[in-house]
């Protein structure tokens, strides 16, 4: 199990004010796999990677309107932190710690 490995209590604070969610992380070598589940459904991960510490994925949100979310995260013990870019909409912090 890699240290990116696991379940995390995250919060995006986006426009819409802060997302709560369980953002789940399950490594294969340079690639994972999971999801983000919160009050809006669950967003699946497309195109997980994981370099070091540091995971790259996308999301497809449905919830306001559709967009693609482009996202980055950083591991550091049992803490998170990153950011979700919505396009034209900017890039909101990501936060959380580990389950």
């Amino acid at each position: 199990m890699a240290n990116v490995d696991g379940a995390w209590n995250v919060v995006v604070k986006s426009p819409l004010g802060d997302q709560q969610s369980v953002f789940t992380v399950a490594s294969d070598g340079s690639a994972f796999t999971g999801n983000m589940a919160g009050a809006m459904g669950s967003l699946d991960v497309e195109d997980g990677k994981v370099d070091g510490d540091k995971l790259t994925w996308k999301m497809n949100l449905k919830v306001p309107m559709p967009m693609t979310l482009d996202c980055e995260a950083t591991v550091s013990g049992d803490a998170i932190t990153g950011s979700a870019g919505a396009g034209a909409f900017g890039s909101f912090p990501l936060s959380g710690t580990r389950v």
